[in-house]
């Protein structure tokens, strides 16, 4: 299991960096939630294990650590009963009938990851079991098993499975070219990746030989091999920065465990079992000091990704950690500015006023000629609260940090009739200044009036939406700094006309 949540990770990283990925296509919610529902092989497992623990057959209690001529008949017998048994039991899944009825489920996931190669149906399942534990039962009845024969060779079907679903072309050239027979003897990524786009070529285990020796081999598998080592990171339109929350948020990115990361930040009690992997990870996390690519997607022609600041909430609190941060902000926004994007988003806590950056204007100042614009989305998140507000509200109270946009709501509300109420005299004061004196009268200070989850599926912030709006629009303008802010009402129509519409909570009375 941890050896399979591994290759995940490091596939979902590698496709994020886009750079010699296979399909560039994304995952759709339906496939995660499809392949992580799927536990027929984790049922015959379980079986299996069952039952074996009460069989003792054929000395299996007492293996020897090592054996050769166990490992070679492994080998062979890999290479040449099992590898020609699965081709052609694989072409027959693809006979109409049997596709329709088993091997189509497998066939779902056009954009493969790791955990792909394991969704099958039960049937298959056993069929696959019966295969594979041909060698192993062969070297038993020979009495040539050892522990290195079967756990190796259990240890290469896991890795070959996950190497051909990975998505990512990682087998360099030069391997290849320095044996070329290796070419015959072990497929790439790219190889099983066109099985899943062509379906009826590539059908070989892990050996493509019997598709050269059956004329099955896709014509455009080294084309496909080639382009996948030469892609390049991709360009970028929007980008999005955002950074770690908690400890264990690192388990949420689309890069942690796979059965959170499709789901809304909740707390789960197996995450304190893990502590001491979570210290690791704030460890690597603190020594690797670089943002990383969280993801990438693509909305309408813009090609969007998310990069994570390598911080914890907490450590923006810290005034020892205001300068580092800053300064990977900085660099993000100057390696995006490389990359070619057109609009940076700040996200969570890398937009702040005096304490840190005002909302990104310092880099802005920095950096006079830059190209990419900043965009804090202060004006799409005040739209958002004030289109929230039902009509004929005629008192609203404003709780919590004063920030630009709370400034924006107290002065838009008060300008709008609409009396706002605030709890704390030092607000109630630092309101009041931004406030003319038309407005002035409609803020009043009351003390009578008695963290944030992530985001549900197909959900972002008006933060993150108003940068990809700002890059649709062509407009170019920052609107970051504790002063500038874009037109609300322009920003809430060009969203609206975009698609975007905003989330609606159930109100309580």
């Amino acid at each position: 299991m941890l050896h399979n949540e591994i290759w995940i990770s490091l596939s979902r990283y590698w496709t994020g960096k886009f750079k010699n990925s296979i399909d560039v296509k994304g995952l759709e919610f339906d496939q995660v939630d499809r392949e992580r529902n799927w536990d027929d092989q984790i049922l015959l497992n379980g079986i299996l294990f069952y039952l074996g623990s009460g069989i003792k057959a054929f000395g299996t209690s007492h293996l020897p650590l090592c054996q050769i001529d166990g490992i070679l008949t492994t080998v062979l017998i890999h290479a040449g009963p099992v590898e020609f048994l699965y081709y052609w039991f694989h072409r027959a899944l693809h006979h109409d009938y049997l596709y329709s009825r088993y091997h189509s489920h497998h066939h779902s996931s056009i954009v493969t990851e790791p955990i792909t190669a394991v969704i099958h149906p039960f049937a298959e399942h056993i069929i696959y079991f019966m295969l594979f534990a041909i060698p192993m039962v062969a070297t038993l009845l020979a009495g040539t098993a050892s522990v290195v024969s079967i756990t190796g060779y259990l240890t290469y079907v896991d890795f070959m499975n996950n190497l051909g679903h990975c998505n990512y072309e990682l087998i360099p050239k030069w391997v290849i070219s320095l044996f070329p027979p290796l070419k015959y003897l072990t497929y790439t990524p790219s190889f099983h990746s066109l099985h899943h786009t062509q379906f009826r070529t590539n059908y070989s285990l892990f050996m493509p030989l019997y598709d050269y020796i059956y004329g099955t081999m896709d014509k455009s598998t080294d084309e496909l091999y080639e382009t996948s080592l030469k892609r390049e990171a991709e360009s970028l339109d929007v980008l999005h920065l955002t950074h770690l929350t908690t400890p264990e948020s690192i388990y949420h990115l689309r890069l942690g465990f796979t059965p959170l990361a499709s789901r809304p930040l909740t707390s789960k009690w197996y995450l304190w079992l893990i502590w001491p992997a979570t210290l690791w990870s704030m460890m690597v996390t603190w020594l690797y000091g670089r943002t990383f690519v969280v993801e990438r997607h693509r909305y309408s022609k813009l090609r969007l990704q998310t990069w994570a600041i390598p911080k914890y909430s907490i450590q923006y609190f810290l005034q020892s950690q205001k300068k580092s941060i800053s300064s990977l902000i900085e660099d993000a926004i100057l390696d995006a500015e490389e990359r070619g994007a057109k609009v940076l988003s700040l996200g969570l806590l890398n937009r702040q006023g005096e304490e840190l950056n005002r909302y990104g204007e310092v880099y802005v100042e920095r950096n006079p000629k830059l190209n990419v614009k900043i965009v804090d989305g202060s004006s799409l998140a005040v739209a958002v609260v004030l289109n929230s507000i039902p009509k004929g509200t005629n008192q609203v109270v404003l709780r919590g940090k004063l920030t630009k946009v709370a400034y924006a709501l107290a002065f838009t509300l008060c300008q709008r009739g609409v009396e706002v109420v605030t709890l704390h005299e030092h607000e109630y004061l630092k309101l009041k200044k931004w406030l003319n004196n038309e407005s002035e009268s409609n803020l009043v200070l009351s003390r009578d009036y008695a963290q944030k989850n992530w985001l549900p599926r197909r959900v972002m912030s008006a933060w993150r939406i108003a940068a990809i709006v700002h890059a649709l629009e062509g407009w170019k303008e920052h609107e970051c700094g504790l002063y500038t802010m874009s037109d609300v009402e322009k920003v809430w129509q060009a969203s609206l006309g975009h698609g975007f519409q905003p989330l609606v909570f159930p109100t309580q009375f």
